[in-house]
């Protein structure tokens, strides 16, 4: 029978949930100080050194105001509305936005391709994603893989927001300091207040007490969205088109995959393939780059600084949705005041919340009992590296280096432990 439902379950486009009707009728008791922290948190990270790269790959390429203010408004909409889609139908904290990476790789693109050809080259890099999806191939590949090689990439790949909260304390000490110290204190003294948020107001009254906030700025004002219509073009398939979708597959979703996986939850791996295909048609019809699941909001949303019970823990992805749709709705206005705030308590409180994210993926990666240790270790090291190889970023490096090296030396236990 567990057979049977296994494989019913693989031929679904895509898989069961309680629905929307149950999330939203369950989602007053679950909206509290911390979700609704967790899910602030998660915005002001996602609205805020994210947007500068993407108002930056804006100015690369040399878009009007327009143009800049509707690709933030079709990536940061459409994200919001597969956080809520998906978070209130499986009652998950799958989060939605748009590949970082993606914005970075589309700036050094956009020096030799014209933005019209670009803008088409973001439907077909959604077309890509939704084909894997719609096939099930997605599905299928991650649960073969080794669930300690899985996890070792999602420690390595989100390590650094880690390390980013100790970088923070040695450039802006006070803030940073500040933030710490009232986490840690929090998690000690009181469960009433959850430990992200204390370390956000604190933060931020270090910020205003010191004079950094409103040190941001964006080369950016108050606009109407500017469409542009597509143009499909060979040369912007292949510089843009292929390594976009792998960046959405191979990094976004791989990460949010294993987190959620790291913190207990089954997430549904073809759904979230299939909507960010639809995400990333949609988007560049819009001018956006991509919509699809994001990993590290989706990181804080499930971790326990967004609640004790891991059912209720949607309900932060359900805020942090909210809010980035309104950021998008209201790009050209609240970008300079996001950007304000200063980058070193940003990076700070998302490290923060990173914490118990972290420990899971440790646990579960290394340990005699899992196997794949060689090839859990490899992957640990590429993620970490941050090396990028083919426009691909270091994720999806990390979990080919790790299968093939496991592979290789750890042949008696590679099919026989848990997989992914």
């Amino acid at each position: 029978m567990e057979t049977i439902d296994q494989t019913t379950q693989e031929r679904r486009f895509f898989e069961r949930g309680p629905g929307i009707a149950s999330g939203l009728r369950d989602l007053p008791k679950h909206l509290g100080i911390k979700t609704m922290s967790a899910g602030l948190v998660a915005a002001i990270f996602g609205c805020s050194g994210p947007a500068l790269i993407v108002i930056g790959a804006a100015e690369a390429g040399q878009l009007t105001n327009g143009q800049t203010v509707a690709w933030l408004f079709a990536i940061y909409v459409l994200g919001g509305f597969i956080s809520t889609l998906l978070a209130l139908h499986y009652k998950q904290p799958i989060n939605g936005a748009y590949s970082i990476p993606g914005a970075a790789l589309v700036a050094g693109s956009l020096a030799t391709i014209p933005f019209n050809e670009a803008v088409g080259a973001f439907i077909l890099a959604g077309l890509l994603v939704l084909l894997l999806g719609v096939t099930g191939l997605i599905g299928k590949v991650m649960r073969w893989l080794p669930m300690p090689i899985v996890m070792a990439m999602i420690a390595g790949a989100l390590i650094r927001f880690a390390i980013g909260t100790v970088t923070a304390l040695g450039t802006s000490p006070v803030i940073a300091g500040a933030a710490i110290l009232a986490f840690f204190a929090s998690m000690r003294l009181t469960k009433a207040i959850p430990p992200v948020l204390a370390a956000l107001v604190a933060g931020l009254i270090a910020a205003i007490a010191t004079g950094a906030v409103g040190g941001g700025a964006a080369n950016i004002a108050f606009a109407a969205p500017e469409f542009t219509m597509p143009v499909f073009t060979i040369d912007a398939f292949f510089a843009i088109a292929i390594p976009l979708a792998l960046l959405v597959i191979g990094a976004e979703n791989a990460q949010a995959t294993g987190v959620l996986m790291a913190e207990g939850y089954k997430p549904p791996v073809n759904a979230m393939t299939i909507i960010s295909g639809i995400g990333g048609v949609a988007a560049g019809f819009l001018g956006g780059h991509n919509a699809n699941i994001a990993g590290p909001m989706t990181a804080i949303c499930s971790s326990e600084q967004a609640g004790e019970s891991k059912d209720g823990r949607y309900a932060a992805t359900v805020v942090n949705g909210l809010l980035f749709a309104a950021f998008g709705l209201l790009a050209g206005a609240a970008v300079p005041i996001v950007l304000s705030l200063p980058s070193a308590l940003i990076g700070t409180v998302a490290g923060l919340a990173m914490i118990s994210v972290l420990l899971s993926a440790f646990q579960n990666a290394f340990g005699k009992s899992l196997g794949n240790q060689t090839g859990a270790f490899v992957a640990l090291a590429v993620a970490m590296s941050n090396v990028s190889l083919l426009g691909i970023s270091a994720p999806f490096w990390a979990l080919v280096a790790g299968v093939i090296v496991s592979a290789l030396v750890e042949a008696g236990s590679f099919g026989k432990k848990q997989a992914a």
